[in-house]
């Protein structure tokens, strides 16, 4: 997996390529432990290939964290992992354009 992170002011973009894991999900988590001062936080979703239980597991996290200072979107969801999103139930908890 690799995280492309962009930061413009007070908003974070931060592109997800490949596979959100139990093996890679450590790894955004621990990108995102400093959204101090970010309003905004929006994921790019447009190479990411597959996520699990574990990643869903860290983007509950964030939308814990970013519903206390500000919004959280997610964009360019794949058919697949939509599917993943509806099957869970996430997207009536995550804002996914």
């Amino acid at each position: 997996m690799k995280i492309n992170k962009t930061e413009n002011g007070s908003e974070l973009l931060i592109a997800v390529v490949g596979r959100l894991d139990t093996t890679t999900s450590p790894q955004l988590d621990e990108e995102l432990k400093s959204l101090n001062g970010i309003e905004k936080l929006v994921f790019d979703f447009k190479e990411l290939e597959y996520i699990s239980s574990a990643g869903l597991r860290v983007l509950l996290s964030a939308q814990k964290v970013m519903n206390k200072q500000g919004s959280m979107v997610i964009k360019n969801v794949n058919e697949t992992i939509n599917e993943i999103f509806e099957v869970t139930g996430f997207v009536d908890i995550l804002t996914i354009e």
